[in-house]
């Protein structure tokens, strides 16, 4: 992977929903929120962010028989390579190179 730093997924709040994804695949909206510890209005922008630079997809499904739907959040291919290639670039900075 080459190294790239990424301005988009640098903030931490996306960065850290990039790693999330990376780890998991994909995830509810809440999980996301919730384990980030973020208003819905906070994750939203974020998530925002990422889709609209091509790095998530967020697909509503029927959520568990209760009427309402569900966001599912997922690394798109081009949000992973652009994941792989920031972290690299974090791994030169931290090497000093």
């Amino acid at each position: 992977m080459e190294p790239k730093f990424d301005d988009v997924i640098h903030a931490p709040i996306r960065l850290r929903i990039c790693g999330m994804l990376e780890a998991y695949g994909t995830l509810r909206f809440d999980a996301l929120r919730d384990t980030l510890d973020v208003s819905d209005a906070t994750c939203s922008k974020h998530l925002k962010t990422l889709a609209d630079h091509g790095y998530v997809t967020l697909t509503k499904k029927a959520g568990g028989g209760k009427g309402y739907k569900v966001t599912w959040v997922r690394l798109t291919d081009d949000g992973l390579r652009a994941f792989q290639g920031h972290v690299a670039a974090l791994k030169r900075i931290i090497a000093g190179e």
